[in-house]
């Protein structure tokens, strides 16, 4: 029986780990919607103006985000709009696998050394989902032959 709850617990911790990598590219409007609805129900909202908010403001910050990548054409300009999404992924995932090795090693050290690990992976992980979902630019070649 303690082999399955072993087998089981390192399901789950994969079952996470895939979720992290999975949703880090929405973590920067996740943390604008959380806090515009928090703010919204602060403001007397109440409890559905306050997630109607947070939900506007998450579509909205991720939306912003894609048309930006989309039709912003200096390099510089899309490399910071990336970082903006990619930064906060990094930090989600520094959290999470910090949380995760608190739990095998006693080392505060090597905690660290592994939870910076995990936010380097994760970060890149989004860097390229971020950039994947940017349209490229137009070329201009096949628009001349037609």
């Amino acid at each position: 029986m303690i082999f399955i709850g072993i087998l089981a617990s390192i399901a789950a911790i994969g079952a996470l780990c895939w979720l992290l990598f999975t949703l880090a590219v929405f973590a920067l409007p996740v943390f604008a919607g959380a806090t515009a609805g928090a703010w919204a129900y602060q403001t007397g909202a109440g409890w559905i103006g306050g997630i109607v908010v947070g939900i506007v403001a998450a579509a909205l910050t991720f939306g912003i985000g894609q048309f930006l990548l989309a039709f912003v054409r200096p390099l510089w300009l899309r490399l910071a709009i990336a970082i903006a999404f990619v930064a906060p992924a990094a930090l989600a995932g520094y959290h999470a696998t910090h949380g995760i090795v608190q739990h095998t090693m006693p080392s505060d050290t090597w905690q660290i050394v592994f939870s910076v690990i995990g936010a380097i992976a994760v970060g890149v992980t989004a860097f390229v989902r971020v950039t994947a979902m940017a349209a490229p630019g137009p070329s201009g070649r096949g628009l001349a032959r037609a």
